[in-house]
């Protein structure tokens, strides 16, 4: 036997009417929204930071970093808890739908298009159940630069 990962698990969640995967080693929890500070002068889709036992984490709303049209949070809304660069950053979602185990081979590069978020945030895309899945590259949901800005690198080591 070999140690070459012949599938992944990944967590399933829409933005519209689109289905997006994250790897679910890289989610720590999913939890409801909860209270947010607002951070100044952060990006605009940075909504702010939220405590989540003990530990300040950022919130980025994934509709505004891919520029897609807002929406008011709702019942269905979530956030997932991933591990970027080291920290812990908070992932505005429209509603978490399963988990799915995906053969690796069925994972197709992403479509290299001139705009829209292809090759800087997925890392590829596959279909389930005939719904195109996009896979999300969470290391590149922030750059290094956003990162540094928004203090992720020792963030967690402050305290007040």
């Amino acid at each position: 036997m070999t140690n070459d990962i012949q599938e992944i698990q990944v967590a399933c969640f829409r933005l519209g009417d689109d289905i997006y995967a994250a790897d679910i080693m890289r989610i720590k929890e999913i939890i409801r929204p909860m209270k947010m500070t607002t951070l100044p002068k952060a990006p605009g889709f940075v909504e702010g930071v939220i405590n989540l036992r003990g530990a300040v984490i950022p919130v980025v709303d994934l509709r505004s970093r891919f520029d897609f049209p807002r929406r008011p949070n709702d019942q269905s809304t979530r956030l997932l808890i991933v591990k970027v660069a080291s920290q812990l950053l908070g992932l505005v979602v429209d509603d978490v739908t399963e988990v799915i185990t995906v053969p690796v081979k069925d994972i197709k590069p992403p479509p290299q298009v001139a705009t829209g978020i292809g090759a800087t945030y997925l890392v590829g895309v596959c279909l389930v159940k005939e719904n195109m899945v996009m896979l999300l590259n969470l290391d590149r949901i922030i750059t290094s630069r956003e990162a540094d800005e928004l203090g992720l690198l020792d963030m967690g080591k402050k305290g007040c």
